[in-house]
């Protein structure tokens, strides 16, 4: 690695006592405090979900938003997570009202990149059978939706997450291959590599440039409950589980990816942190890891 990694505090890691997904409140650490801790710590950005953004849109309007994100001197913003992006009906429905605020805060904020996952219908369970959407048509979608965002200045990513519709490399590889868009790419997670069964290795045969987001965090090798309940509640700070995570930073660097870090903690431990801890605890694990796999500059 050629130069010092960029990190970036993922919404959940800053986001205080929040279960993702049990309700619509925003985070519990204000916008303003999230950013001063962020930028202190030495993280180059933060990430917003929809509902804080709604909440922070409200209280500040977007001009108050980037003034709160230029005074603490980040420059990096990313927003999550858009779903059903390929369904019909009331699910659609819904998406696309996310979808259309995502897309007009990318043009307001200069946001770096929305962040997607496939069908999650039902939640994240391996044992739940869905019937597949063709790939032709998430195929077009993801397509679509990738042009529309590129008018609003921003990349998509497609994030490879376990339970879900798209939770192996071929589909996800094949989604993006299919939707034809330079600004399409895919998101690769440790956690999420691992609790589906994905090598590191494996992410070298994807082909250069696919790959247009990383996150880190870490885990114990076995999973407690259901994949949901593992991720939402016993995520590891970066070197503190049992994952290789200098593998893992290594492979990633192999594939020639010169992108940003998120760092998604999300646990029952790092709930409780004060945030100035969230942040600091953050920032120091991962780079230890980045010194132990000899990513860091001299």
């Amino acid at each position: 690695m050629s130069k010092a990694p960029q990190l970036v505090a993922s919404y959940f890691t800053l986001a205080g006592d929040l279960i993702p997904f049990a309700s619509d409140a925003p985070a519990r650490f204000d916008l303003v405090a999230r950013a001063d801790a962020a930028a202190r710590t030495g993280f180059v950005g933060i990430g917003i979900e929809t509902s804080d953004l709604v909440h922070n849109v409200d209280r500040y309007g977007y001009a108050g938003i980037r003034r709160i994100l230029a005074d603490a001197g980040l420059a990096y913003i990313e927003l999550e997570v858009l779903t059903d992006w390929f369904a019909d009906g009331d699910r659609r429905a819904a998406s696309d009202a996310n979808r259309r605020l995502m897309l007009q805060a990318a043009q307001e904020l200069g946001v770096a990149k929305i962040k997607t996952i496939g069908d999650a219908e039902g939640g994240m369970d391996f044992s739940i059978v869905r019937e597949p959407w063709p790939m032709p048509r998430l195929a077009e979608e993801y397509g679509r939706l990738a042009r529309e965002a590129a008018r609003s200045g921003t990349l998509i990513t497609l994030e490879l997450v376990p339970g879900t519709g798209v939770s192996d490399l071929a589909t996800a590889q094949a989604l993006a291959a299919g939707a034809g868009e330079p600004n399409a790419g895919l998101l690769i997670d440790i956690w999420h590599l691992h609790r589906s069964g994905i090598a590191y290795e494996d992410i070298l045969r994807l082909p250069a440039g696919l790959i247009n987001a990383v996150e880190v965090d870490d885990a114990m090798a076995q999973m407690v409950g259901t994949v949901f309940e593992d991720t939402i509640n016993n995520r590891k700070l970066p070197g503190e589980g049992e994952l290789d995570v200098p593998r893992f930073l290594r492979c990633v660097a192999e594939t020639g990816y010169e992108g940003v870090y998120g760092i998604e903690m999300v646990s029952n431990a790092h709930r409780s942190l004060s945030l100035e801890d969230a942040a600091e605890r953050s920032f120091a694990t991962t780079m230890a890891q980045f010194a132990a796999a000899n990513l860091l500059s001299a």
